[in-house]
């Protein structure tokens, strides 16, 4: 289909009890994703030593037990990446290629990441974290340009600072429209005692706290592009996490934005609205493309991989259909079905 001309927006001011859960950041990232970014030179060692000086706990009490998951943090994998903005007390904020900076918010359990990506004349985000803290503040300091925004897909942890854009694209979906209308349940599930590293922002209420809804300016579909300027970026349509999740090429880059179908920690598979067949074809069309990638970026824990993990999980992906690897009780009705490196958390009435 002929791509719709993209117009370039002027940047305006926003206005002024589930069951426990199973942690992404417990598990050992799969191996592949230890990588040394091409993109970027060796950090030297002293500032390793800055960046990384200050304790992930700032301010939390002795009286507060730390939770299991956010003990290995801060992980190694950062100490190699360049970071910006280091004064921000909820984001950390690293440059992992040119133009391209990774968001993280390593402070809740999720340990999502967002991506900026700048091109000559406007840039994307792609995704909005949780909604905690003012991730469009952070945008303005990293780019003048006018950012638009696109969801790698509609869970909670992605749209929280949505409503904040003045231009938002979706997907074509009821699943995406349904979420666009904002929830509470899900919101107040991630800022439970043990879903949190530390103290949340002042200015942070939690008895409010909700994924607040948001408008979808344009709905986009399979092979959409968005013309940066100086950089293209196609809509890659990867269902089976959720019925609206995509993944993001910037082919001439060679950098592969993987939202929640890649990530390196067990990936979520269990929720009413995965497709376990959908997810299969997904992950055999994005491992299609590995050879023609530098890297690959997904949504948690850590921004970059290389390449080589796509055929590794469409290998992973099927040998755990096929009944093989190790399988571990996770919870009530989720199993933890690891092999190869990879982990998957399935529904335990779905493992097969």
């Amino acid at each position: 289909m002929k791509t719709p001309t993209l117009i370039f927006l002027v940047s305006l001011t926003a206005p002024t009890v589930t069951p426990p859960r199973f942690f992404r950041a417990l598990c050992t990232p799969a191996s592949p994703s230890s990588v040394l970014n091409p993109f970027l030179p060796v950090v030297s060692a002293s500032l390793v030593v800055a960046q990384h000086a200050a304790p992930l706990l700032p301010s939390l009490q002795t009286n507060v037990q730390i939770p299991e998951w956010c003990r290995p943090l801060p992980r190694p994998e950062y100490k190699s990446l360049q970071r910006v903005l280091p004064e921000d007390p909820w984001f950390e904020v690293y440059k992992v290629a040119p133009g391209i900076f990774a968001i993280y918010e390593p402070h809740q359990a999720e340990e999502v990441i967002s991506y900026l990506i700048v091109g000559n004349k406007q840039a994307v985000l792609f995704d909005t974290g949780m909604g905690i803290s003012d991730i469009r503040k952070v945008t303005t300091k990293l780019t003048s340009r006018p950012v638009v925004v696109l969801n790698s897909h509609t869970h909670d942890d992605h749209v929280g600072g949505n409503w904040q854009f003045t231009f938002v694209y979706g997907m074509d979906t009821d699943f995406t429209r349904t979420n666009a209308k904002g929830s509470r349940e899900d919101a107040q599930a991630e800022i439970t005692p043990d879903q949190l590293c530390g103290d949340l922002p002042k200015a942070f209420n939690p008895k409010t706290y909700a994924t607040k809804p948001w408008k979808i300016s344009h709905f986009i579909h399979d092979g959409f592009k968005i013309n940066l300027g100086g950089r293209t970026l196609e809509v890659i349509s990867t269902p089976g996490h959720t019925p609206d999740a995509i993944s993001l090429l910037d082919g001439e880059n060679g950098l592969l934005f993987t939202g929640d179908t890649y990530y390196p920690a067990p990936i979520w598979l269990f929720r009413p609205e995965t497709d376990l067949d959908a997810y299969v074809a997904s992950v055999k069309r994005l491992a299609a493309l590995a050879p023609e990638l530098k890297l690959v970026l997904g949504a948690h824990n850590i921004p970059v991989a290389q390449p080589a993990v796509l055929p590794g999980l469409v290998d992973a992906i099927q040998a755990v259909r096929s009944s093989q690897g190790v399988v571990k009780p996770a919870g009530k009705g989720k199993v933890i079905h690891s092999f190869g490196g990879f982990t998957f958390l399935l529904a335990a009435a779905r493992k097969e």
